[in-house]
């Protein structure tokens, strides 16, 4: 693998890992476009899911500290903290409890099933058709009214929906932060607060995605190690971008231009995949 070839899909994770157009599709995609392309299992992806990874916990800091702070017990708590209200800190507990909860569906398929789930990563078709069927629940949630629940009111049915969807996307062309963020808003959390829950969600999910892969990393070459690093780097920096602008689109224009965009890169790539 070329340090160029790192540097184009460490751009293209960046883009699409935080916006709601799967990664996996594009990866697919792009990665069947590069001659001769070849990594073992799928731990590039994984090297690239992690570069986003770093982008979701830096961006989400605050958020992560909180948490961390109000898992801790009260006699061991800061002293700033601790001035905090009670209820304050049973949110934030519920929050973690909501992760973890989250966190299972995707868990327990992803173990039973890696093995298919690897094998669907070679079709580029069936990642393009499953990248519409990603256009069609970002339109369709765009059509939610009265969505307007804050984390505050979130629920353990919440957790468990979402994560259910996020068990869905280990299917390529199903975007994660789609499909989250779309269940989401169909249980009514208004946009911003299924976005961020979703990328709170994304922080184990990944974790877990590289420790199964982890069997993969010393069958990397060394002569790949930079082209590696490189798409590392450039899926954080360009993770942290794609964040950042998410989170000014969404409160204002919503999903639909994602909807759009999803629809036609998965019409186009069938259309090629059939010449």
């Amino acid at each position: 693998m070329s340090i160029w070839e790192g540097v184009i899909l460490g751009i293209v994770q960046g883009l699409t890992e935080l916006l709601p157009v799967s990664s996996s599709a594009h990866l697919v995609i792009v990665q069947s476009f590069i001659k001769g392309f070849h990594q073992p299992g799928v731990i590039f992806d994984v090297i690239l899911h992690l570069g986003t990874l770093l982008a979701v916990i830096f961006f989400f800091r605050k958020d992560l500290l909180d948490i961390t702070k109000a898992l801790i017990p009260g006699k061991w708590l800061p002293a700033s903290f601790c001035r905090d209200d009670s209820k304050r800190i049973a949110m934030r507990r519920k929050m973690a409890l909501l992760i973890i909860i989250g966190t299972l569906p995707a868990g327990i398929v992803g173990f039973l099933f890696k093995d298919a789930i690897h094998a669907l990563f070679e079709s580029v078709g069936f990642a393009a058709a499953m990248l519409l069927i990603t256009g069609v629940l970002l339109f369709i949630s765009d059509q939610v009214k009265n969505a307007d629940r804050q984390e505050g009111e979130m629920t353990i049915t919440d957790g468990i929906v979402i994560g259910m969807a996020q068990a869905v996307a280990l299917i390529p062309g199903i975007s994660r932060s789609g499909s989250t963020i779309a269940f989401g808003i169909f249980r009514r959390l208004d946009r911003e607060t299924a976005a961020r829950f979703s990328f709170l969600l994304s922080i184990p999910a990944i974790a877990g995605a590289v420790v199964l892969e982890s069997r993969y990393f010393t069958s990397v070459a060394a002569s790949d190690l930079p082209a590696y690093g490189i798409g590392f780097l450039m899926a954080a920096i360009t993770g942290f971008m794609s964040l950042k602008f998410l989170f000014l689109i969404i409160k204002k224009k919503g999903l639909k231009m994602f909807a759009y965009y999803c629809w036609f890169v998965g019409c186009i790539t069938l259309i090629l995949q059939a010449f």
